[in-house]
C-alpha cells in the first residue's frame, strides 16, 4: 500500500510543494450540526479553495512533479468539472502545455471557465457527447503524443496532493477529533486523508460519505476489489463515479472506519441547510461529509467531528431540482394520480374533502378526455409536516375519487424532478 510516491512523507512533500500556490482553507464551527449532533463540528472549507474546489491540490501536486522532459511532453486530462479546472490552473501557473478533453454536453459556462484558468496554456477539446468519449479520446492522445495522463484519483501523486486537505485539518484543529467525514467519489481524497490521520493520529475514525446512487467503494469492498457499477445517479456529478481507483481502494480498505451511503434527498437537505445557515454555496458533492454526519453512523461521535465540504462550484440553475428533491426526501411533497370523473363539482370535492388546511397543490396536470367519462390529472401536493400524509391517505382511500399514489423511485416518478 505505502510507496515512496504514495506515503505520508508523499503527503508532507506536497504540502510543501503546494504551501504557495494554494488557499489553506478555513476550518470552521458549524453552530448548527453542532446543536444537532451534540458535540463540536467543523467543516473544512475546501469551497473557498483555488478553483472552488480540493481537485486543484491532486492537479497542481502531480504536474509539478514532472520530469523536464515530461513537461516538454505537456499534459492531458478528461473532465467537465472541478479536476479540468485544477489542471487549467496548474498547466498556467507551471507553464506547462495541456489539453483537456470536454464532451459535447459541458455547459458553456464550465468550458469558458476553463479557458480562463489556462488562458494560452490550455487547449480545451470538445469530443463526443459523453464523459467516458472524452475520458477515451484523452487517453488515445496519451498514447499517440506522450503528454502525460493526468488522472483525477488513480495516480499515487493525485492521492498525495488531495491528501494534504487531512494534513492541514491536523494543524488546524485545536485538540483531539475524534471523527472526519470524507466524500467519496473516486477515493483520492479520502485515500489521501485517511492516509496521513492514521499515521499521525490512529485514534481518529475516518468515514467516507458517497452517494447512494453511485456507491461505486461500497461495491468494490463488497467485491475484493473495484468494479463497475451497472448505473449511476449523475445527480451527486463531483462524486458519480462508476469505478473506484485500484490505488485508493487498497488505502480505503486497509484503513476507513465505516462507509455511508447517502441519500441523494438528505444531499439536497443538506445543500440547502449550508446555504440558509452557514451561507456556504456547496455543489452537491460538497454537502456529502456533512450529511453523512446527520445521518445514524455504526458508532456515533463521541468527540469533535470534522466534515470535508468539497467543492462549491454548483449551478445556480440546478436549486429547483435540489428543492424538489429535499421536499421529496423530507417527506413534504408527494405524488398522486387522480381520476376525476367528468362532472361538476369533482374538483371542488378534493380540495374541499381530500386536502386539509396548511396542504397545497404544487402541481397539477389535468387532460380531458372527450370520448370517456373521467379524465386522469396528475397532482403534487405539499404538505406542513411529513407526519400529515396518514391523514391525507385516509381520506384519499375514503374519497370516491380513483387517487394512486407515485412512489419515489418509480419510472413515472423520475419524470418529475
Amino acid at each position: 500500500m505505502v510507496s515512496d510516491e504514495l506515503s505520508p512523507a508523499a503527503i508532507f512533500r506536497a504540502g510543501t510543494r503546494l504551501r504557495q500556490v494554494i488557499r489553506r482553507t478555513p476550518l470552521e464551527t458549524s453552530s448548527r450540526l453542532t446543536g444537532e449532533l451534540g458535540v463540536p463540528v467543523r467543516l473544512k472549507r475546501e469551497d473557498l479553495q483555488v478553483c472552488r474546489s480540493y481537485k486543484v491540490r491532486g492537479a497542481y501536486n502531480l504536474i509539478s512533479s514532472l520530469t523536464p522532459a515530461e513537461r516538454e511532453r505537456g499534459v492531458v486530462c478528461a473532465s467537465a468539472g472541478n479536476h479540468a479546472q485544477g489542471v487549467a490552473f496548474a498547466c498556467r501557473e507551471l507553464k506547462i502545455k495541456g489539453r483537456v478533453y470536454l464532451p459535447a454536453n459541458t455547459p458553456r459556462q464550465k468550458r469558458r471557465r476553463i479557458a480562463a484558468l489556462g488562458g494560452e496554456w490550455v487547449e480545451p477539446v470538445i469530443v463526443g457527447s459523453s464523459f467516458d468519449e472524452a475520458s477515451a479520446a484523452s487517453k488515445e492522445d496519451s498514447q499517440r503524443t506522450g503528454a502525460v495522463y493526468v488522472h483525477p484519483f488513480d495516480d499515487p501523486r493525485t492521492i498525495a496532493g488531495q491528501g494534504t486537505v487531512g494534513l492541514e485539518i491536523a494543524e488546524q484543529h485545536d485538540g483531539p477529533i475524534d471523527t472526519v467525514i470524507v466524500p467519496v467519489g473516486g477515493g483520492g481524497l479520502l485515500a489521501g486523508v485517511v492516509l496521513w490521520l492514521k499515521e499521525h493520529f490512529p485514534e481518529v475514525r475516518v468515514v467516507g460519505a458517497e452517494p447512494a446512487g453511485a456507491a461505486s467503494m461500497r461495491a468494490a469492498l463488497d467485491h475484493g476489489g473495484p468494479v463497475a457499477l451497472p448505473s449511476v445517479d449523475t445527480f451527486v456529478d463531483g462524486a458519480a463515479v462508476g469505478r473506484v481507483g485500484d490505488t485508493g481502494f487498497q488505502v480505503v480498505r486497509e484503513l476507513v472506519d465505516e462507509l455511508v451511503a447517502v441519500p441523494e434527498g438528505a444531499v439536497c437537505t443538506e445543500m440547502i441547510e449550508l446555504y440558509q445557515t452557514e451561507g456556504i454555496i456547496a455543489e452537491p458533492a460538497g454537502a456529502l461529509a456533512s450529511a453523512a454526519a446527520r445521518l445514524p453512523l455504526e458508532r456515533p461521535a463521541r468527540g469533535p467531528v470534522v466534515c470535508v465540504v468539497s467543492g462549491g462550484n454548483n449551478d445556480l440553475s440546478r436549486y429547483g431540482e435540489v428543492v424538489e428533491r429535499s421536499l421529496v426526501h423530507e417527506g413534504l411533497r408527494h405524488y398522486f394520480l387522480v381520476t376525476f370523473p367528468q362532472e361538476p363539482g369533482a374538483l371542488r370535492h378534493f380540495l374541499d374533502d381530500v386536502l386539509d388546511d396548511g396542504q397545497d397543490i404544487v402541481a397539477f396536470e389535468y387532460v380531458k378526455k372527450n370520448n370517456r367519462e373521467t379524465g386522469p390529472a396528475l397532482v403534487g401536493i405539499e404538505l406542513d409536516r411529513a407526519d400529515e400524509l396518514d391523514g391525507l391517505l385516509k381520506r384519499m382511500k375514503e374519497s370516491p375519487l380513483q387517487i394512486e399514489q407515485v412512489p419515489p423511485g418509480s419510472p413515472l416518478f423520475s419524470f418529475l424532478i
